[in-house]
Order: C-alpha cells, then sequence, then structure tokens
C-alpha cells in the first residue's frame, strides 16, 4: 500500500474550497501536504508544471519574473512562505488571475503566522491544517490492533506504510534534522540552533504533565523568554502543541501553565503518555476539521484543580463545553475525578477511553467507559 492509496480526510472539502478562494494547507513536516495537492491535479507528480516548490531555483527565478505556468487550471505553491515577500507576491498573482486559475499553497509551517508584516491576504484564501493519520481515517471499522499499530508507528504516512522500527527511528532523526536544519533557519532568527535542537529532543519525555517553562529554563540555562519564544517557535513549526486549562465558573482550577504534546505521538516512551497523546492529537484534529471546513471556535483544553483532580481533555465549541475525555491505558472503573467533576461542572458528557474491551455507561454520571477505537468510531476520526 503506498501513500497514494489513502484518500486524505480534508480532500472533498479542499476541492470545494478551490472553487471560491485560494487554499492554504498547513501541517508538520512530511505529514502528507504534497501528495495531497498533487492528487488534485490530473498527474500526481512532483515534475508536473503546476507543482512550483519555493526551493527549486528556476520555479524561484521564474516567480519573481511574475510569470506563471501556461495552460494549468491549478497552481500549487510550496514553501512559498520562506519568501519574506511572499503574501504580497501571491496577492498579484491571484487578483490578476482568480477569474482563470485556481490556487493552492503548501507549507510545513503555520502558515497563519508567517505574515511576514500584515495578511494582505484577508478574505482571499481558506485555511486548512492537515494532521496525521488518525484511527478512522485509516480504517472506518478500527479495532483494538489498530489502534496498537497506530500508537506505535504513529500517523506520518512514511513510517506508518512501512511499518518497520529501524526505518521509524531513522525516519524521526532525519525529519527533527530538517526541521531544525531547514525549517526553523529559514524562518527564524535563532542564533543557538543546538539548544532549540536540544530542546525539540526533550520535549516528549514532558508530554501529558502541565509544562514549566522555569524548568525548561534551568534545564537549559535560558531566560524564562527565551524559553517560552523557543515553545512557541516549535509549535509554529508543527513540532509541538500546548493546550490550555478549562477553568468553569465555582471551581478553583488552575488557570496558567498549559499541557504539552507532540504531532508525532509515537516519540513519547512511556506508554501512557504516548496513548495520552494519541487521544490529544485525533482530538486537535477534530476540532481543527470543524473550525476550517464550519467556521465554529472549537477548543481543545484539560482540566486540573488546585488539589491536582485532572480530566485530560475537554472540548468546547464557542466556549461551550461538548463533552470531557479521560485516558485509561487499562480496563479501570470510572476515575474518580470523572466522577468529581461531573457532580461540579455543566459539561453534558464524559468519556473514558481505554485499551480494553470494556463498554458501559452510567448515567448518573453521565459517563460512557468504551475502548478508543469504539470512540473514534462515534466522532469519525
Amino acid at each position: 500500500m503506498g501513500v497514494q492509496s489513502i484518500k486524505r480526510y480534508s480532500e472533498d472539502i479542499i476541492r470545494e474550497d478551490l472553487t471560491e478562494k485560494m487554499v492554504f494547507l498547513g501541517g508538520p513536516r512530511q505529514v502528507g501536504k504534497t501528495i495531497l495537492s498533487l492528487s488534485l491535479l490530473d498527474q500526481a507528480d512532483e515534475e508536473h508544471p503546476a507543482y512550483l516548490n519555493w526551493d527549486v531555483v528556476q520555479t524561484k527565478r521564474m516567480l519573481l519574473n511574475g510569470k506563471l505556468p501556461g495552460g494549468q487550471e491549478l497552481i500549487i505553491f510550496d514553501e512559498i512562505h520562506k519568501y519574506k515577500n511572499w503574501r504580497n507576491l501571491l496577492k498579484g498573482f491571484y487578483d490578476q488571475y482568480k477569474s482563470k486559475k485556481k490556487f493552492m499553497i503548501t507549507g510545513s509551517a503555520r502558515l497563519d503566522h508567517y505574515r511576514k508584516g500584515g495578511d494582505s491576504l484577508q478574505g482571499r484564501y481558506h485555511y486548512h491544517r492537515l494532521h496525521p493519520l488518525s484511527l478512522y481515517e485509516t480504517n472506518k471499522m478500527p479495532n483494538k490492533q489498530d489502534v496498537e499499530y497506530l500508537l506505535s508507528f504513529g500517523g506520518f504516512p512514511e513510517p506508518f506504510l512501512k511499518g518497520e522500527t529501524r526505518f521509524q527511528k531513522r525516519w524521526q532523526r532525519e525529519r527533527q534534522s530538517r526541521i531544525i536544519q531547514e525549517d526553523l533557519i529559514n524562518l527564524e532568527m535563532v542564533k543557538d540552533v543546538s539548544q532549540l535542537d536540544l530542546l525539540a529532543q526533550v520535549l516528549p519525555d514532558r508530554v501529558g504533565s502541565p509544562l514549566s517553562i522555569n524548568s525548561i529554563k534551568q534545564d537549559l540555562s535560558v531566560a524564562f523568554e527565551t524559553a517560552e519564544r523557543w515553545i512557541q517557535i516549535l509549535e509554529n513549526l508543527y513540532h509541538c502543541f500546548r493546550i490550555l486549562p478549562f477553568g468553569p465558573p465555582k471551581l478553583r482550577a488552575a488557570k496558567k501553565e498549559k499541557k504539552l504534546y507532540m504531532w508525532d505521538w509515537s516519540l513519547c516512551f512511556e506508554e501512557g503518555a504516548r496513548f495520552e497523546n494519541l487521544v490529544a492529537s485525533h482530538l486537535l484534529k477534530y476540532c481543527h476539521f470543524i473550525e476550517d471546513t464550519e467556521g465554529e471556535q472549537m477548543e481543545l483544553r484539560f482540566i486540573r484543580d488546585h488539589n491536582k483532580r485532572e480530566i485530560d481533555f475537554v472540548v468546547l465549541k464557542n466556549n461551550t463545553p461538548l463533552f470531557a475525555v479521560e485516558c485509561k491505558v487499562g480496563e479501570k472503573n470510572i476515575s474518580k475525578h470523572v466522577s468529581y467533576f461531573s457532580a461540579r461542572t455543566n459539561i453534558p458528557r464524559f468519556y473514558q477511553v481505554h485499551l480494553g474491551k470494556q463498554d458501559y455507561e452510567v448515567s448518573d454520571l453521565r459517563t460512557r467507559v468504551l475502548p478508543f477505537h469504539t470512540f473514534c468510531k462515534i466522532l469519525k476520526i
């Protein structure tokens, strides 16, 4: 099975959006953005004249001279955000050719962040974020074995489809090197690249716990502001993401430190942290897809009070909680923290997901305990 054989979850809506505006497609390096964009052409080939990679010298010269390939309805710009004035360049092309051509822009960084002096393209594009492969995307009837495979090899197409540990480890090392040595150096003014590389390596050990910037500061011997900026840079490059605490009214909730997760959950060595990161990634994908396609305000958060009682995740829509999720590797009774927060919040539904087989409900607690693969079928993620 090749990467091209998996139809990505956002392909149909992207085709539709291209009839209205430009489409920006952001996401982690090697998550499949190029393959998805090429699938929209009549020939899925990087040699296709409509595929314009900014890293190619000849392409760069052509675009700076105001030229586009002839006879192409869809034009794909890849990594053009590395150019300082990329938005003004695209604005010129779009305003000139919008009645004749479609434009798709891809990049391995947050295209909504790297604006380089303002968003001159406001109102001219739809923005999509491409996530790693998730359980429901790879199998509409997933089972426990599918979860275990996804936990082991992650959701990035190459190691997932290869299914070999040796290949995966080499791929992870090479990918991180390219993030630091190519993406970061091209986009950010960072003097001590080796320190930021070290930070990227140690972050998986902090998954699932409130991330202390003071701790990072001490470990790397840098200022607080520097440590925070470095984390933000790695977020902008889709290496990691953080979620905020949720503080319902009348609840003494912790409201400062965020929790950290990796876009590649297979980087986590500890089983519990890896499973929690897998769930976090699926829920973030769920939130981003609704935001990108329906325009709703979606948020992924967690609850933690001053007595360290915690619920791993809460999903909010337009500032209103939809449901909460607690992760347990084994088949355990309902967490006492679920019982506690169900009695003190207006969260309408709680799920406790696990890697076993048990599936039951406790109506008094508004809670269902169920296997993670069943949960994914319910939410279609």
